[in-house]
């Protein structure tokens, strides 16, 4: 109401009554838009168009409060989904570092087994070649023993018998049975 009342005096104070002319006339065109537009105010405050427009205008604000407070509080969980995320990821780095840790520590530890291993192989390994060695020694003396044996007693055979006599070989025959009955009662 309070609009209408400045509006009329605003008009009160117009050019078209300083000129002198009777304002209040249907043949004055300003008189008439004046009318023309205090109809379509009134008919906008009778249907109540500013109220629709007032409520309008704050359901829009509260919508876009709403999506506001929705898009914080999207923003807030997006922002703790990353922080577990990088948590997640830290830890996973760091279960990630431990494993390879672990993966040479014990690569290490096979490699020095392993080293062992060769070294003890090679140890059985010498121990066998020397004792195939002193066997094949032992069995070439034995062998040059044996044959040097066989030659002895071949040449002592020929010697004793080309120095024997019948005589000799009884007696030596009849120590050799007295020695074993001896040695064997």
């Amino acid at each position: 109401m309070r609009a209408i009342l400045t509006a009329s005096l605003a008009l009160a104070a117009s050019p078209a009554f300083a000129a002198g002319e009777t304002f209040f006339s249907l043949t004055n065109t300003d008189f008439v838009v004046l009318l023309a537009f205090l109809l379509f105010i009134g008919v906008l405050i009778y249907f109540k168009v500013p109220g629709m427009l007032t409520k309008m205008l704050d359901d829009r604000a509260s919508g876009i409060r709403s999506e506001l407070d929705e898009a914080r509080a999207l923003r807030e969980e997006a922002q703790s989904l990353l922080a577990s995320y990088e948590r997640k990821q830290k830890e996973v780095q760091e279960q990630a570092d431990r494993i390879v840790e672990n993966a040479r520590a014990e690569a290490n530890r096979a490699a020095e087994q392993a080293k062992h291993d060769i070294s003890a192989s090679v140890d059985r390994r010498m121990a066998a070649a020397e004792e195939q060695i002193a066997n094949a020694e032992a069995s070439a003396i034995r062998e040059v023993r044996d044959q040097a044996i066989t030659v002895a007693v071949a040449a002592a055979r020929e010697v004793i018998a080309k120095q024997m006599t019948a005589q000799d070989a009884n007696r030596l025959i009849d120590e050799s049975i007295a020695e074993a009955d001896r040695k064997l009662h």
